[in-house]
């Protein structure tokens, strides 16, 4: 794939989606039995401690920064982040635009003592299916791509197979519609998904908005501990933190750098 970081909008990434889906498909049957076959799930952390979780993210490239690490290993990478101290590790499984695969999640899940998300733009209930079968613990469903009913939908499906729906937002508008679907985190994603630009403070803002009871994931942008203590004073549980950690030659000591940073609930109601 060309390194151009712009190259790419979410509808193009969406088309590309509908056609893995639709090869997935075929193996509908097989899926269903794979999962119920699968081991336990790991218990994915919803609930909130006195400091701020780390979820560290396994990360070949992106849409918005191109190559981040081509030599990535997976399972390695996501050791270390258990060793530094990360709740649990997000495994991208988008392969054209991210360079990650469900065998990425498949390997880490059966290595790591770790929770696994999925973290993919999920909109069937194959790759549900998928996702259980390969070990995941959680399941990243974006509102921005996904119509009311259908969220909902894939949220239960999610549930149903006993994992977590972690429900994303990006804007005010979006989170009556994934407050209702009943997420087990919501997260706040910084990065503009049509875009692909980051706004922080519009993060903060709208993680403010979000009940206390509910647990918050801040994503994109976290680089540093001061980008962490910020999401903290903003009032979020979680950060799910990606490019700083995978292109990090020491990812332990790079997660044991962010983490034990106080919770508080900041400006939430």
């Amino acid at each position: 794939m060309p390194d151009n970081p712009h190259r790419f909008s979410l509808e193009a990434i969406l088309a590309v989606t509908r056609d893995r889906v639709a090869a997935l498909q075929v193996r509908a049957g097989e899926l269903e039995r794979t999962a119920r076959n699968a081991a336990a799930v790991r218990p994915f952390p919803t609930g909130t401690q006195g400091t701020v979780g780390v979820i560290a993210e396994v990360k070949r490239r992106s849409p918005s920064q191109g190559t981040i690490r081509r030599d990535l290993d997976p399972v390695g990478h996501a050791q270390a982040y258990a060793r530094g101290g990360a709740v649990a590790v997000s495994v991208l499984t988008d392969g054209p635009h991210f360079g990650g695969s469900i065998e990425d999640l498949r390997r880490v899940a059966a290595a790591v003592p770790l929770p696994a998300l999925r973290k993919d733009f999920v909109i069937h209930e194959a790759q549900i299916h998928e996702a259980r079968a390969a070990g995941a613990s959680a399941v990243l469903l974006i509102v921005r791509v996904l119509e009311t009913g259908r969220l909902r939908a894939l949220a239960n499906a999610v549930r149903a197979w006993g994992m977590v729906p972690l429900i994303e937002v990006h804007a005010a508008r979006e989170l009556d519609d994934a407050l209702a679907a009943g997420p087990g985190i919501l997260g706040v994603n910084a990065r503009d998904l049509d875009t692909f630009t980051v706004d922080l403070r519009g993060a903060e803002q709208l993680i403010a908005r979000i009940p206390d009871g509910v647990p918050v994931v801040a994503e994109s942008g976290i680089e540093t501990r001061a980008d962490v203590e910020r999401f903290a004073a903003a009032g979020a549980d979680f950060v799910l933190v990606g490019t700083s950690l995978a292109r990090h030659e020491d990812p332990e000591n790079a997660v044991r750098g962010l983490g034990g940073v106080k919770r508080t609930t900041g400006g939430r109601s």
